[in-house]
């Protein structure tokens, strides 16, 4: 340090910034005015001597947790895309909402992967067009954010037009829900990156630029987040008031049915009714609004803290009397970080506020496969593993089983067999005749002479042949299984049955009152 106070001309930590060129980030650099023609800059990153040495353990908690949370989107996403629906009930606002969060991950994950230089010198930052992976990981922060309000912006509204104006939201909503979901967080992407940029400022994931970053990031996304809140809560209130206007109703007409009467619009429900309603919906959508306050929250939160931190370091850089007793510390303590972090605590977010963020923004995808994923898709899975190593095939069995089954019942029955659409006779296999076999050595028979030879044959070999002759079908006499001529012709004449029957004569003049009136 002493030699590099030698050249610099500033004390240690610093170095003189004309000993570098103006590669990199150079609004990134944290320098301070000593004399007019003295500037000294402090190293880089400033996080590792504002933080202490633990902070880098943070950053890389979090990013597992985003390798993690990766994982969970992507079993979610393949499942959705190759499990039939009974299975998995996808939806396309959980299926964009969730490629949403995996945009996000990958923000975090891509450092991780391919660990890159934080610097572009000794008290430069590197920036996008210095380093490719800083601007893949903060063009992927970017767009997840983004793409993550908006798609929790719409389910919260489709939620809301479903409960509070009993709107069926359908195909028209959907494409909108595209368009908009995925069109401003393109839109937003490519204001950022070309009005502000982004660079290592934050740990070892890009971050926007504090240029504009209010104008074209921070406030549009805090617009969508509070819209998203106001929707959200608005839907908790009705929901209340039907809670409450149902307690409040003793009429008897909605005692039965939770539906309303086909005689009566949706509009005129019974409280009791609007208020079961309102229950199945919010049954089935539980999920759904927990996952739009928690990544809602954690929107927020980030840029809150983010925001503050941006404008925390850049009121620094127009005033160093805000650092002076830090940096004074630095000097007098010969560039060890330790004894002034307590000074530097004022400057900066303290480090379990930045690690909450962090960890909060790396979890999402936990979130989602906790309230979205279903245990069928574990099992659909595994029907597929089952089918593909060949376990869940028809079952082998032997020619030997098959004639034993058949055995059983002499009688012969024509089955279709389920695999390969033949008879039951047509499946077995045909009894081969050997030369060893003492039947190939004698002629067909019939029946009765098979029956009569049995007895003679002294062998002992040969068996009976039970299914050698198929028995014929007769059609029995008053089958209607098929139309066929009428064999006589039936006729009836009423007289047969109604008419009155003739008396013998008689000549005395006595009526008998009991048959006066028999048929």
């Amino acid at each position: 340090m002493a030699n590099s106070t030698a050249k610099n001309g500033c004390p240690a930590p610093f170095f003189q910034d004309t000993l570098f060129t103006q590669g990199g980030f150079v609004e990134g650099r944290l320098c301070s005015v000593v004399t007019p023609e003295l500037t000294c800059c402090l190293p880089c990153p400033m996080t590792d001597w504002a933080y202490p040495d633990s902070f880098q353990t943070v950053g890389k908690s979090a990013q597992w947790i985003s390798v993690i949370s990766t994982v969970c989107c992507v079993f979610l996403l393949l499942s959705w895309a190759a499990l039939p629906v009974d299975k998995t009930f996808r939806h396309y606002l959980s299926i964009s909402l969730t490629a949403a969060v995996t945009l996000m991950s990958l923000g975090f994950v891509i450092p991780l992967a391919s660990r890159p230089d934080q610097c572009f010198d000794a008290i430069t930052p590197n920036s996008m067009q210095t380093s490719s992976v800083c601007a893949a990981s903060g063009s992927f922060l970017i767009a997840g954010g983004w793409a993550g309000v908006m798609w929790v912006f719409l389910r919260a509204l489709s939620l809301h037009l479903q409960i509070c104006w009993q709107v069926v939201v359908g195909r028209n909503f959907m494409w909108f829900s595209q368009a908009v979901g995925w069109g401003i967080p393109i839109l937003g992407v490519i204001l950022a990156v070309v009005l502000s940029g982004v660079s290592f400022r934050f740990g070892s994931t890009c971050h926007i630029n504090h240029k504009n970053s209010l104008a074209d990031l921070w406030v549009p996304l805090l617009v969508f987040s509070g819209f998203t809140i106001i929707i959200q809560f608005a839907t908790f209130g009705y929901c209340i008031k039907v809670y409450l206007a149902s307690l409040a109703d003793n009429s008897a007409s909605t005692e039965g049915s939770g539906l309303p009467s086909y005689t009566n619009s949706i509009r005129t429900m019974t409280p009791k009714q609007a208020y079961r309603r309102v229950r199945r919906v919010i049954e089935l959508q539980w999920r759904g609004i927990a996952i739009v306050l928690i990544i809602v929250t954690d929107v927020i939160f980030f840029s809150i803290v983010f925001v503050f931190q941006d404008n925390t370091v850049e009121a620094v850089k127009h005033d160093q009397t805000i650092a002076a007793d830090w940096i004074t510390c630095l000097f007098l303590s010969g560039g060890k970080k330790e004894p002034c972090l307590s000074k530097a605590s004022a400057l900066v977010v303290n480090m379990p506020t930045v690690g909450a963020v962090l960890c909060l923004l790396a979890i999402n995808g936990i979130w989602l496969l906790l309230l979205l994923g279903r245990w069928s898709m574990v099992t659909g899975w595994r029907d597929i593993f089952l089918n593909l190593s060949g376990r869940n095939k028809r079952e082998f069995v032997s020619v030997d089983a098959r004639l034993d089954d058949l055995k059983k019942d002499t009688r012969s029955y024509e089955m279709l067999s389920r695999d390969s659409g033949k008879t039951m006779d047509e499946s077995v296999t045909q009894f081969v005749v050997t030369p060893l076999s003492p039947t190939a050595k004698l002629p067909l028979r019939s029946p009765s002479s098979n029956r009569d030879s049995t007895a003679s044959n002294n062998d002992g070999r040969r068996t009976p042949d039970y299914f050698g002759h198929t028995a014929r079908y007769h059609v029995p006499e008053r089958s209607f299984s098929s139309p066929r001529a009428p064999q006589q012709t039936v006729t009836w004449d009423a007289r047969d049955m109604y008419a009155r029957q003739e008396l013998p004569a008689q000549n005395d003049s006595y009526v008998n009152p009991l048959a006066m009136n028999k048929i």
